[in-house]
């Protein structure tokens, strides 16, 4: 008796959540990660608001949509944990997962299971699933959008109007403007190939007055919640400063050229794809080549679409990756045409070799940094690894299930190594955790204010903070002149080269009383007394 598809995209979806969030409960925060964790941290502690908060005041650059999701997670445990911060994210990639299975499994599961092992394989997915990612919710929310219009023309499912406008709303919540416009400009381009007219503009405009509704809603709030002041931070930071630039500049053409690397193996896999396609030109558009030119389409509108603001960074583009996904395994579904073999000929060597690749790269860093990847700890990977490499091997002479069991074989090989061994290593890296415990410690035993000197409040400030379990308000300064104007007593924090930078002042002859590693940088503590 066989599995509808629907049972089996919900299996493979709970196995893709089991991946996704093993070994996760207790790791510290770093990175970009601390922010978020700080924002659920004070949520915990005084409830939720509308937007999240920093040292007590509300931040602009987020509504706290999806700080709430990490909020209810971490209630259970009373505290902000790494598991409680980074389900949302696995949530959302297994909602990619499973949905684009439930897409093409109709078609092919061959074509269903090969693109999400290449979804698997790309280095920005995986990074991100690992991690606090709004990013990724919101390339949930586009493909729900995308899957469901699609859906109610081509499985017979009803048009769930309400569902798409409850998305958009979803998506806005979590990232802003933006997280309506792609969902929004995804779905518009199925209408537009299919030259759906009426519902081409009719959602169009119905989403744009959606847009308006929101920005005024969240202008309101903002006022609400900080006054204009705050307002005027929040269109800076939400509007203005991703489209001017201000937040950091990209060129044009950087998602198209960036994307080679950030989303590899997908992204170029899926452009040979594309390639081959054009080359063959099918003479009739079946319902596999007509699904491609919609993935094709929709991928494309969010690189376009994205690129027009000066602000990128290669997470914003994660709408677009199942699509590039779907076209790179396009050539397993296509049975004709030398070029199509060529292509399944080539991904077939890449994911054999991935193994083999990772074992080597392991022995090559543990040859370059053997205090951080020691043999003792790189074994259980190596043994995997090599019994992936064995698995790879045989299931050579099994052509039904050939691709399937290199694809996969190569994402395990490369979650294992990045569950096992790339993540401690980061985070003995850029561990802020222990640093600041200790001095915490020192500055509750003899109690005095705190004093960041350079560490910028949105900045490293903020991997201080991340790691205190009450609300605390240091002092945070820049120059000389700021800290020789500060009367005993004090706590002072500062980055090693910025106290070598200090000797002949005052603060500079204060020997450190705390010294460490905090964040990848060498740390000091000085206590200036009265």
């Amino acid at each position: 008796m066989s599995i509808p598809v629907r049972q089996q995209s919900l299996i493979i979806g709970l196995l893709a959540l089991v991946l996704f969030s093993a070994g996760v409960y207790q790791q510290a925060a770093i990175g970009f990660d601390s922010r978020f964790v700080l924002f659920a941290q004070e949520m915990l502690r005084h409830g939720p608001t509308v937007f999240p908060t920093t040292y007590g005041q509300p931040y602009a650059d987020y509504s706290a949509v999806s700080t709430l999701f990490i909020w209810l997670l971490s209630l259970p445990f009373g505290q902000v944990n790494s598991f409680s911060a980074w389900f949302p994210s696995a949530i959302a990639a297994a909602v990619i997962v499973t949905l684009m299975y439930r897409l093409l499994a109709p078609c092919s599961q061959r074509w269903a299971l090969l693109s999400i092992a290449l979804l698997l394989l790309t280095n920005t997915f995986v990074t991100e699933t690992r991690a606090v990612s709004q990013d990724l919710i919101l390339a949930a929310v586009a493909f729900s959008v995308f899957y469901v219009g699609y859906a109610a023309d081509h499985f017979a499912a009803p048009r769930r109007w309400l569902l798409i406008f409850a998305l958009l709303l979803l998506g806005f919540g979590v990232r802003g403007p933006i997280g309506l416009v792609v969902p929004t400009g995804m779905l518009c381009s199925y209408f537009l190939l299919n030259r759906q007219w009426q519902r081409l503009f009719g959602f169009g405009l119905t989403a744009a007055v959606l847009l308006a509704v929101c920005v005024g809603a969240l202008l309101w709030l903002a006022e609400a919640s900080g006054g204009p002041v705050f307002m005027q931070d929040v269109v800076r930071m939400q509007f203005m400063g991703r489209m001017n630039g201000s937040e950091g500049v990209s060129g044009s053409l950087y998602y198209f050229t960036s994307s080679m690397g950030n989303y590899a193996l997908a992204y170029p896999l899926a452009l040979l794809a594309l390639a081959a396609v054009w080359l063959v030109k099918p003479r009739q558009a079946g319902p596999e080549l007509r699904l491609l030119q919609y993935c094709a389409a929709a991928g494309l509108i969010v690189m376009v679409g994205l690129s027009i603001p000066q602000a990128k960074k290669a997470r914003y583009l994660l709408p677009m990756l199942p699509m590039a996904a779907i076209i790179a395994a396009y050539p397993f579904q296509v049975a004709k045409g030398r070029v199509f073999g060529w292509l399944r000929g080539l991904m077939q060597g890449l994911w054999l070799l991935i193994p083999a690749l990772l074992i080597g790269a392991l022995l090559f860093g543990h040859r370059r940094f053997p205090e951080q990847l020691t043999m003792t700890a790189l074994m259980p990977v190596l043994v995997i690894l090599g019994l992936l490499q064995v698995v790879t091997l045989a299931a050579l002479f099994r052509p039904r299930w050939r691709a399937q069991t290199l694809a996969f074989c190569a994402v395990l090989g490369l979650w294992s190594m990045y569950i096992l061994v790339f993540e401690p290593v980061e985070r003995q890296l850029y561990d802020s955790r222990t640093f600041s415990l200790d001095a915490l410690a020192l500055v509750q035993k003899d109690p005095a204010p705190l004093v960041l000197h350079r560490m910028g409040q949105d900045a490293k400030g903020i991997k201080f903070m991340v790691n205190t379990e009450q609300d605390l308000k240091p002092v945070f300064t820049e120059t000389t002149q700021e800290l020789e104007s500060l009367a005993g007593p004090a706590w002072l924090m500062m980055d090693l080269n910025d106290y070598n930078a200090l000797q002949g002042t005052v603060v500079g002859a204060l020997p450190p009383v705390l010294s460490g590693r905090f964040d990848k940088n060498d740390f000091v503590l000085l206590h200036l007394k009265p």
